[in-house]
């Protein structure tokens, strides 16, 4: 089945059950992806630029799930495609649902804010899947 990469804003506890063999859920999972609201490769700009849109909307996301100031999290993720539907009432033009529990086998790559309280996209971190033990000990910093 064709995969699908869709960004999650996730939780210090959302990173926890990964790291305890869990997974991000339960279904279905909140997302955001490239989605026809937010533009078709081509029609209105590349895919590369729908996708970057669609983990912007997660960061912004995961603004509102930080206390005070806590470092935001997202996580890109490829699901089965099958998996992902757009809600009916998205709330933004990027809204996915995930129809089932994200393991971390499907997570590909974390994005972590470079110091607590920033609020740009410019200053995000990248760390591979295998460096969950790493993204923990930062956001306990």
């Amino acid at each position: 089945m064709p995969l699908t990469r869709v960004y999650l804003p996730v939780t210090a506890a959302d990173l926890d059950a990964l790291a305890e063999g869990g997974a991000l859920g339960p279904a279905p999972v909140a997302a955001h992806g490239v989605t026809p609201a937010l533009g078709r490769p081509g029609l209105t700009t590349d895919a590369e630029e729908l996708e970057h849109l669609a983990w912007v909307a997660a960061t912004e996301e995961a603004e509102a799930l930080r206390e005070g100031d806590e470092r935001r999290v997202v996580a890109s993720a490829d699901v089965d495609s099958g998996d992902v539907t757009v809600p009916a009432d998205g709330d933004v033009p990027s809204r996915v649902e995930v129809q089932g529990s994200v393991p971390t086998a499907r997570v590909v790559s974390f994005h972590v804010d470079e110091s607590r309280g920033d609020t740009g996209t410019a200053d995000l971190l990248w760390y591979d899947v295998t460096e969950l033990a790493a993204v923990l000990a930062l956001l306990a910093e």
